[in-house]
């Protein structure tokens, strides 16, 4: 009768730390954009925010989209995504765009959204948050 009490009370315990250690679970996510194609950033866009209603994820993501080539097009104030970018920011997603894509195709930051941020590197922040743990996410 005592060793099943006892096994009882053990399970129970390894239940209660398996919930605990669910809820405390943190999610990063990194996602990288390199086309000016709408359809893949319209798709990307979408997927990020998927994820972020995604009723697993909710409140325990982190995610950043990193832009840099072609993916420039989508911080570009003369393009349409002005209102799918501000939904995720004021989501908490990190919007960041790669100074090298700026410098390399004479774009200058004024013709970017001003809510953006910058990276040296689109491919070493990549790096970077890999390295940190964050999932890799290319549509």
């Amino acid at each position: 009768m005592k060793k099943t009490l006892l096994l009882l009370c053990c399970c129970c315990i390894l239940a209660a730390h398996q919930a605990i250690s669910q809820q405390k679970t943190k999610y990063k996510a990194v996602y990288q954009l390199n086309s000016d194609d709408d359809k893949i950033i319209r798709g990307t866009l979408r997927n990020i925010k998927n994820a972020l209603e995604d009723p697993r994820l909710q409140q325990k993501i982190t995610i950043e989209l990193v832009a840099h080539g072609g993916g420039v097009t989508v911080f570009k104030k003369d393009h349409p995504y002005e209102e799918l970018l501000q939904d995720l920011k004021a989501r908490g997603v990190i919007l960041v765009e790669c100074e090298n894509t700026l410098k390399e195709r004479n774009i200058k930051k004024e013709e970017l959204f001003p809510f953006i941020s910058y990276t040296p590197s689109g491919n070493g922040e990549l790096i970077i948050r890999q390295q940190e743990g964050w999932s890799y996410v290319h549509p």
